[in-house]
């Protein structure tokens, strides 16, 4: 059933679904009209928000860049490949295939969302080189795992609300983690899509004749270092030093323990340093470590373009009213058992407009958390539904496809069909359970 669901899904996701920096624009114009139809907010006010609001994304998009590029130089170093070519070697099969991918993607997501991003579109192109499959249904199996973060260790809403003094810490005092992320609910939900999401991608894998399948030339690395002249430079053997590298490396490696061993947790940047001097010593010369880099950034021109216009479109929201109208209409229909549900609902149609996990909160919090206090709803259960919503609807918006489709040298058209399919099946296991538990 899921194939036959699968299969005209994909088709019409190939035909109509434009390049993710034409989605942007209609999400801006849906935006704007909206705001202007149902919150009175006048054309030159919207336009204003919309202005004001463009670069305020500007540190957050040079973060993603070095995501993509960071986790690239890492994943592609030479001791790195020969760990997922072992892996890789496990699947024997194409139903193998998908499962592993979608398994290694929610475990690396669940540990750290930028973290599960990388791994996962680079793992599935090495198990593409190993195995005939769906190359499409294969990096698409890798991107849903991503649905998993927000309930993982990097969630951004259970994360705040477990620091103290943030921003609704009056109201809500400092939730801890155990009542969030490790709630024995929560890691109900977390095991329903561990099972779910691998699942539901096997059995999407198209038939025989129906697979677009990739030939593993086309996967080869372009970044190898071209080999020293026979008479090198006092330049090339800078260039080719691997002392250099240690030196660099290692004291790298030394902030990170430091930095670790006084308490730090991850975060964006913590993740970026990891990967950025293991990746160094990995490569181990200067030579290598640039001829990836050179590789890992053509993949990355969508984010520099498009994260400025989603800046935009969040400001219309937040400023309009728009999206705190629309997570007021919610809370007018819940209870205090289904306000977490509702949470979750509201929370994913946000999140297709402010594709953001802590702008969203931002949003959300203030009218979520004075409708739970009124209702009597538990505020870790209404704010985990807000977290799962919010990951929930990135399978269909391709916000956070940018960095792995750049690694995987696919289009967002390509993938889609096959996450719809996911946001489905995921929808009616995490809303279900936010209901039951």
């Amino acid at each position: 059933m899921l194939r036959v669901l699968s299969r005209p899904a994909t088709k019409l996701m190939e035909r109509w679904l434009p390049d993710p920096f034409i989605f942007v624009i209609v999400l801006t114009l849906v935006a704007a009209i909206a705001a202007i139809a149902t919150q009175g907010t006048s054309p030159i006010a919207l336009i204003q928000m919309w202005g004001d609001g463009f670069w305020a994304l500007l540190s957050f998009s040079m973060q993603m860049l070095l995501v993509l590029v960071t986790g690239f130089i890492l994943a592609s170093s030479p001791p790195v490949r020969k760990i997922l070519q072992s892996i890789a070697g496990l699947a024997s099969s194409r139903g193998s295939a998908i499962i592993l991918v979608s398994l290694v993607s929610l475990a690396a997501s669940w540990l750290n969302w930028g973290f599960g991003l990388v791994v996962g579109a680079i793992f599935a192109k090495e198990v593409a080189r190993q195995v005939k499959v769906d190359y499409r249904l294969l990096v698409a199996s890798a991107y849903s795992g991503f649905v998993i973060w927000h309930g993982g260790l990097s969630g951004s809403v259970p994360l705040t609300i477990a620091t103290p003094d943030h921003f609704s810490q009056a109201q809500i005092g400092v939730i801890p983690t155990s009542d969030t992320i490790f709630a024995p609910w929560n890691l109900v939900i977390v095991l329903a899509v561990l099972i779910a999401v691998p699942l539901v991608n096997r059995l999407m894998i198209p038939l025989e004749d129906e697979q677009v399948l990739i030939d593993p030339a086309k996967l080869a690395d372009q970044g190898r270092p071209a080999p020293m002249s026979q008479h090198p430079t006092p330049a090339e053997r800078l260039e080719n030093s691997r002392v250099l590298m240690w030196l660099i490396g290692i004291p790298g490696l030394i902030w990170l323990a430091l930095y670790f061993i006084g308490g730090g947790g991850l975060n964006l940047n913590v993740v970026n340093f990891l990967f950025l001097f293991v990746g160094i010593l990995c490569h181990g010369t200067a030579r290598s470590l640039l001829a990836a880099l050179d590789e890992a950034v053509r993949g990355g021109a969508g984010i520099v373009i498009q994260f400025p216009f989603y800046a935009g479109i969040m400001a219309i929201m937040i400023q309009s009213g728009l999206a705190a109208s629309l997570s007021e209409w919610f809370v007018s229909i819940s209870s205090a058992q289904t306000l977490p549900f509702w949470s979750f609902i509201s929370a994913g149609i946000v999140n297709v407009f402010v594709p953001s996990g802590g702008g969203q909160w931002a949003v959300q919090a203030p009218v979520m958390l004075p409708a739970a206090e009124a209702l009597g709803a538990d505020y870790a259960r209404v704010a985990m539904g807000v977290a799962w919503g919010d990951a929930w609807t990135n399978l269909l918006q391709p916000f956070w496809a940018l960095p792995m489709l750049g690694i995987a040298g696919l289009k967002a058209r390509d993938i889609m069909g096959f996450c719809v399919v996911q946001l489905l099946v995921t929808g009616i296991v995490i809303g279900g359970l936010l209901l039951l538990l």
